[in-house]
């Protein structure tokens, strides 16, 4: 499990990767990770690096679940060490709380098969950070919201968008870009090749789904999420008779557009991807794809 800071106006970029037995930072040094100065992390409380995995990041914090214990949420601000376990008492004990859930079952409360979470942290307009919480369970989509000022969590309406709760459903992690969170679901098994966009409102704290990109016609292909420039953008991967890889920017009005196309393509095989140390080089991009790399 990898996570990689990029800022355009920083000096510094750093990969940050969890190990089967460490938490390993490195520099990323013109475009390459610097392993000779790489650094050791210890997690708080002393959860065992295999059992954490990352939903989310935002400024600097990352959003951690705890496999170990349900999927336990946790903010970490790796630079200065400090961590928050998220308070669960809201849904506590509340199987069947349905004056808190308006009549809808306690997705939240069971602990076990909670690997399909995913989330994303935000600012509302009222500068209260808050961490967004997407549960699949039971074929049934549930999401709440944590507000750090009031150390509390509350339900918000999922109704507006399709449900992808079910097993063949996979969730990305959410990628913040122009006041909304955004997360890619796709399914690999039946439709085969379906591919969705569910975007997250920080203002409104409201749900409402995106159209894939039309002009993506190959089937199957994988999306990628990332934020340039503050903008939304999407690295596309298709597999017909070759190997396809397109850059595209999300715009309000016009919708998808296509910037950048990437040339000659190519799988790196197993191997060779455990050795490479660079993340881009000579503008090529290392990305993982159902496909390999």
């Amino acid at each position: 499990m990898m996570h990689a800071l990029r800022r355009g106006d920083s000096v510094q970029k750093k990969l940050l990767s969890f190990k089967d037995t460490s938490i390993v930072i490195d520099d990323v040094v013109a475009c390459t990770l610097d392993v000779v100065r790489s650094k050791i992390l210890s997690f708080p409380n002393k959860f065992h690096p295999s059992n954490l995995r990352i939903l989310s990041s935002f400024n600097g914090l990352l959003l951690v679940c705890n496999q170990d214990s349900g999927c336990q949420l946790i903010l970490w601000n790796p630079t200065t060490r400090r961590y928050k376990v998220l308070c669960d008492d809201y849904f506590n004990y509340n199987h069947h709380r349905n004056s808190d859930t308006g009549g809808i079952y306690d997705y939240f409360n069971y602990n076990h098969h909670r690997n399909s979470d995913t989330g994303g942290i935000y600012f509302d307009q009222f500068n209260d950070l808050k961490v967004l919480n997407i549960r699949c369970y039971r074929n049934v989509t549930a999401a709440r919201v944590y507000s750090r000022r009031r150390e509390s969590w509350k339900t918000t309406n999922f109704d507006s968008v399709n449900n992808y709760g079910s097993s063949g459903y996979s969730w990305s992690t959410g990628v913040y870009a122009d006041k909304t969170i955004y997360f890619l679901v796709s399914n690999y098994w039946y439709p085969l090749g379906e591919r969705n966009i569910v975007a997250f409102d920080v203002l409104s704290e409201t749900f409402r789904m995106l159209h894939f990109p039309e002009s993506i016609v190959v089937n199957p292909c994988q999306g990628h999420f990332l934020t340039i420039a503050k903008r939304l953008h999407m690295i596309v991967i298709g597999k017909s008779d070759e190997l396809t890889a397109d850059l595209l920017r999300y715009e309000e009005e016009e919708g998808w557009m296509k910037v950048f196309v990437f040339n000659n393509p190519r799988v790196v095989d197993y191997v060779d991807r455990r050795r490479r140390t660079n993340i881009i080089e000579d503008n090529k991009w290392l990305i993982t794809s159902i496909w390999g790399v």
